[in-house]
Parts: structure tokens; sequence; C-alpha cells
């Protein structure tokens, strides 16, 4: 860990993730990512900011909102209806997640309640999450698909040169398999509902995020062309988005605690997404089982999990969210998040 920076109320660390594979998706390649790591002072909570780079939000803009904070004289919430006013609006919505989940942490601590408890959810029960096989050439986009046999859920990453290649032959290597796709905003909507008649023959769960980011009629335009459910990810940061996307016709949404700035603000997306009928599944970034684990305290109100980002790192420092055989997650019962450190060469 590197780039410690040190206060009398926080700190906050930058960690490079090395990743199990080179991670590719339409927007590049990356065989590292950068995650934060926020600790309350005398570790009372801990928090993590995590954002890739195509999101476009500087560690400058993050790392002002932590230091704002630490310079700060008002005293940490002690009841979880005082978060959101201590954490405020201002700054990315990363950035605040870290804050959110460090000061949800702290407050399950002190209550001796894990966080599911705290916020009064349901109890998560097993459930599988799927597993990602990023972008690459088809043969070994297949080979990953049959190395991963044990587990049910496979999402393919797609928006490169010949995606019905891809998923054909991940498809003949896992005939077994529950297949879900993710375009990360790489198709034009005519395109993508050329892709999907193409596509639809494979016996495809769900389609995510096909079209731009901003293009939310274009995601409603490809959902008017199939019963496949689109699911809204990188279009999902506000309730403004929320209600935009209902109105379009999209089925569901990928909820990120890092895009909305919390748990707090995360809860408020999901439940009005039930209230407009829209479907859910729970997501992450490539981020370490701090944040990952944040999220599977919410997996008793999710339709689908995609919280596989532990099992794409080499070098996660923390113990949190377990998997067993199946990929169904199972969520620490310890007080609060529930992540510990990891003893070095655990991984």
């Amino acid at each position: 860990m590197t780039d410690t920076l040190e206060f009398p109320r926080l700190t906050w660390e930058a960690i490079t993730l090395k990743l199990r594979n080179p991670f590719r998706i339409s927007y590049g390649v990356s065989e590292t990512r950068q995650a934060f790591w926020l600790r309350l002072a005398h570790d009372a909570g801990w928090g993590e900011g995590t954002i890739p780079s195509y999101y476009g939000i500087s560690d400058e803009a993050m790392t002002a909102v932590w230091r704002a904070a630490a310079q700060s004289a008002r005293p940490f919430p002690d009841d979880v209806a005082g978060i959101a006013a201590w954490v405020g609006e201002a700054g990315p919505a990363p950035a605040r997640a870290a804050l959110d989940l460090a000061l949800h942490d702290r407050i399950g601590k002190l209550r001796g309640r894990p966080l599911y408890q705290l916020l009064d959810l349901p109890r998560p029960q097993p459930m599988p999450t799927s597993f990602t096989i990023s972008l690459d050439e088809p043969e070994k986009m297949a080979a990953l698909a049959r190395q991963m046999a044990h587990c049910p859920v496979i999402k393919v990453k797609l928006g490169g040169p010949d995606d019905e290649a891809c998923i054909a032959a991940v498809r003949a290597a896992r005939p077994d398999g529950r297949l879900r796709i993710d375009a990360n905003a790489g198709w034009e909507p005519e395109e993508a509902v050329r892709h999907v008649a193409a596509l639809e023959k494979y016996d495809l769960e769900l389609i995510e995020q096909p079209t731009a980011k901003a293009d939310i009629e274009g995601m409603g335009y490809v959902q008017a062309h199939t019963a496949i459910p689109v699911v809204a990810d990188e279009s999902v940061q506000t309730l403004a988005n929320v209600e935009a996307l209902a109105a379009a016709g999209v089925q569901a949404i990928n909820l990120k605690l890092m895009k909305v700035g919390g748990l707090g603000p995360g809860l408020r997306l999901l439940r009005r997404a039930r209230e407009l009928g829209l479907r859910v599944m729970l997501g992450c970034m490539v981020e370490t089982s701090l944040g990952t684990t944040a999220m599977a305290h919410l997996s008793g109100l999710a339709d689908w999990l995609d919280l596989d980002a532990p099992l794409l790192i080499a070098n996660d420092p923390f113990d949190g969210v377990g998997y067993n055989q199946t990929m169904d997650l199972h969520v620490p019962t310890r007080p609060g998040i529930g992540v510990v450190r990891r003893e070095p060469g655990e991984n």
C-alpha cells in the first residue's frame, strides 16, 4: 500500500489491485485497478472508494472530499439516519460512498450488529453471483468458461469485432450455464437491436447496458425489440436516472454503491426501482471485498447478483463475503460490514 495521508480523524490509502486475468471491456483493457481504503480513527469504521478511470474521476477530486471530512469538527453520527446529512452531496460519488460505508460500519460495530440487521433488511440467503468473462478471442473466452464449470451464471463482456462468435464459443463450452451479456455501452441502438436479434438463440438471461450511458431512450428502444430484460448499469447514478429508465420501458437496473454514493443512496434508488416495477441486480466495480461485502448485505432485496470482484483480484487485502462451490454468496455475521484484514499470502 502506498500514498498514505493521515489526519487525526481518518486515513486513506491507495491500493493497487492486481487482476488474475487482463480485464477487457468495450472501454479498453487493464491488468490493475486502483482502490482507496478509508479508515476512521482507531479503526472505528472502514470504507472503500473505487472507480474505473473511464468514469473520468480524478484521485484529487476523491481525496479532496476526505480531506474536508478529516478537517471537519463535526462529530460522527451515531445513528444511520444522520449519515446522509453528514456526508452531504459534494464531491464524486465513490468518495462519498467511502465515507458512507465507513460511517455505517462504525455504527454497526458500536451496536454489535451486522449491516443487514442495522439497516433492518432481510437476512441474506445463499444466492449465486455471476462470474465475469472479459472480452477476448472466442476460444480464450470459451476456455475460461470451461475452467469455471462450477459457476452456474456467466456474464460475458461484449463490444468487440465479432460478438456472436464470442457468445457461440462460450455457449458451446457451457451448454448448462445461465448466460448474461454486457456491452458496457458499446453499441448504438440500431446496432444493439441487430446484435440482440442474432444472440437471442443462445438463451440469454439478460442484456446489460447495450447503449451509451446518456442514451436512456436508446436502451428503451432496445428493450422494445426483445423480451430479454435490458439492465441499465452505467446509466444508473441518480434517482432521476431510475425514473427516466422506467419511463423508457427498461426492465431492470444494476445498482453499484460506488456510482450512487453509498448504502443510503443505494437503498433509496433500490426502493424506488421496486415501486416502479423494475427488477434489480446488485453489482460492483473491480473492487475489494470491503465494498463488495457492503453491497452483499443488501442481497435479500435483489433479483440477481453480480458480486464477483474479489474473485477477479489476486491481492484482495480483505476477508469478507464468501463463495461456496456453486458461487452462492455468504455474508459475514461480524458487526458492521464484517470485513477483516487478510494475513499476508492468504489470497
